[in-house]
């Protein structure tokens, strides 16, 4: 008699704590709501976890991954994968202790940049679009995550605008990060009495509605939430992903070396494969100094570099392009430091590579000449036509790589230098390693651009264009360099498929390294 009343008192409190929190375990006809209205959103405040309602997966392990071999280096990394196996056996909360001690002990909270500068990228690769499109159509968004704040508040604020990220605070010991972090239950009361009083939620009156993997992501807003969305991790993987095109900002610029998102799987195979991508460089880099380009190109697809050569129409070979034997000025846009040494083996000339800045071991490695530029441009004009009498020049006029399908504004200095100019469209691919940084030793980019299984390279030479008449033959001197530039910009830009946009170098060494890109007396490249 007391068990089925005992039973009978319960089944009535879970009904009434399901009613409460809008949940619904087995719908008897049909689904429940899944998800929030969206029709409803817009007048509604969203909290949501963002490893259990924006992520499509809930595993936090690539990006700490990530954190430790950008922070702190391969070994780092080796010493977060071997724990990988003892992850797996203890609770959530004491995996991510485990992980945050590894990747973040005795890195400098200074110069900790990967939290906006690398980790926006695979965030945005993995955020659901249905996710997306719930924090989107809320008045409000509030967004909690179980990892560190530093960690998640670029990628929420900059690229998804965010207005609140509540993540966990990192202990610090005289500007060095301790690996510990504070105690989540006062630090996500605190937070939660903080928003309360600034009125973040709305006031009292605010309909609250909360999305998430678990409860126990969303405890401390159970109050105020009205409603509680719970989405497992299955129904979360069917999602979609967030296309490029829909993210509220373009992710343009990002940094790093890693260029897959390292799970353990993934990770493991870097490890594998680095005893053999070093010797591998090396045989490449000999191969690009030492040997003719004929041969060269065919020893490189044999290595694994792939090349794709795109000729202009008036062309039939690459044997007779350009007709002109010297003094041809060529334009392209800026990937890797090996663009004017793709450009020098598709022509089968030795051209010269104007660069704002290479390293002594860049122009060690380099086959083909390199003279640097020193951003005046009257010397720098001076400079170029003096080299446009010797022979060939290949110049990048965006100033700075861009890993992005955009194209950076492009410098009109080129413009003055010669009537006739070739633009070069030139576009790469890495699986594993980039072969640019801003904030890394720049010295070691064409090392780990060589390093990478399959890298790839398209290089597209397109019609010479005239910058004193028009496809018509009529004279166009009224237009300035910088329209001539813009147009230069916007064909090499029709041939990637690239997005052209107005920002320069500047822009992109402020948001990934915090400077112009001059570090002792260095200007970044």
């Amino acid at each position: 008699m007391f068990s089925k009343a005992f039973f009978r008192s319960l089944f009535f409190f879970y009904r009434s704590f399901l009613r409460k929190f809008r949940i619904s375990p087995t719908p008897p006809h049909g689904k429940s709501p899944k998800y929030p209205s969206l029709e409803k959103l817009p007048n509604q405040v969203l909290v949501c976890d963002v490893e259990g309602g924006l992520l499509r997966s809930s595993s936090t392990f690539p990006y700490f991954m990530l954190v430790a071999l950008e922070a702190g280096g391969f070994l780092r990394g080796l010493l977060l994968l071997l724990l990988y196996p003892l992850l797996c056996c203890v609770s959530e909360e004491v995996g991510i202790k485990v992980m945050v001690m590894v990747s973040f002990a005795g890195v400098k909270k200074e110069g900790f940049r990967v939290g906006r500068a690398v980790l926006p990228k695979f965030f945005l690769q993995d955020v659901g679009l249905e996710g997306f499109e719930m924090l989107r159509r809320s008045r409000r968004r509030v967004c909690v995550s179980r990892m560190p704040r530093v960690m998640v508040e670029g990628f929420l604020k900059d690229y998804l605008e965010v207005e609140v990220v509540l993540g966990r605070e990192l202990r610090e010991l005289r500007g060095y990060y301790t690996g510990l972090m504070q105690e989540e239950e006062d630090q996500s009361k605190s937070k939660a009495m903080e928003l309360e009083s600034d009125k973040l939620l709305g006031g009292e009156d605010a309909w609250v509605v909360g999305i998430g993997g678990h409860t126990d992501s969303l405890h401390h807003f159970s109050q105020r939430c009205k409603e509680i969305y719970l989405i497992s991790e299955g129904e979360r993987k069917k999602w979609e992903a967030l296309p490029r095109s829909r993210y509220p900002n373009p992710l343009v610029f990002h940094d790093g070396r890693i260029a897959f998102t390292p799970t353990p799987s993934a990770t493991l195979c870097m490890f594998l494969w680095l005893p053999f991508a070093f010797p591998l460089g090396v045989v490449r880099a000999a191969i690009f100094h030492f040997l003719p380009y004929p041969l060269s190109i065919s020893l490189l697809a044999f290595t694994g570099m792939h090349s794709t050569v795109l000729l202009p129409s008036s062309s039939t070979s690459s044997s007779s392009y350009p007709p002109s034997a010297q003094n041809q000025l060529f334009v392209c846009n800026h990937r890797t430091l090996l663009d004017p040494i793709y450009v020098s083996a598709i022509i089968r000339r030795h051209l010269t590579a104007t660069t704002y800045s290479l390293s002594r071991f860049s122009e060690v490695l380099s086959p083909i000449k390199t003279i640097r530029l020193s951003r005046n441009k009257e010397v720098d004009r001076t400079k170029i036509e003096a080299l446009l009498n010797e022979g060939g020049v290949v110049i990048c006029p965006e100033g700075t790589t861009c890993r992005e399908p955009y194209l950076l504004r492009f410098s009109s200095l080129f413009v003055e230098l010669r009537r006739e100019i070739v633009p070069v469209a030139l576009d790469s691919k890495v699986g594993m390693f980039y072969g640019t940084t801003a904030g890394g030793f720049k010295s070691l980019d064409p090392v780990y651009f060589l390093m990478n299984p399959v890298p790839c390279y398209k290089v597209h030479i397109l019609e010479k264009v005239d910058t004193c008449y028009d496809d018509n033959g009529e004279e166009k001197e009224l237009r300035s360099r910088h329209e001539i530039a813009n147009y230069i910009q916007g064909e090499i830009g029709k041939a990637l498929g690239f997005e052209c946009t107005a920002l320069t170098r500047k822009d992109k060494y402020l948001m990934l390294a915090g400077n112009e890109g001059v570090v002792e007396g260095i200007h970044g490249g």
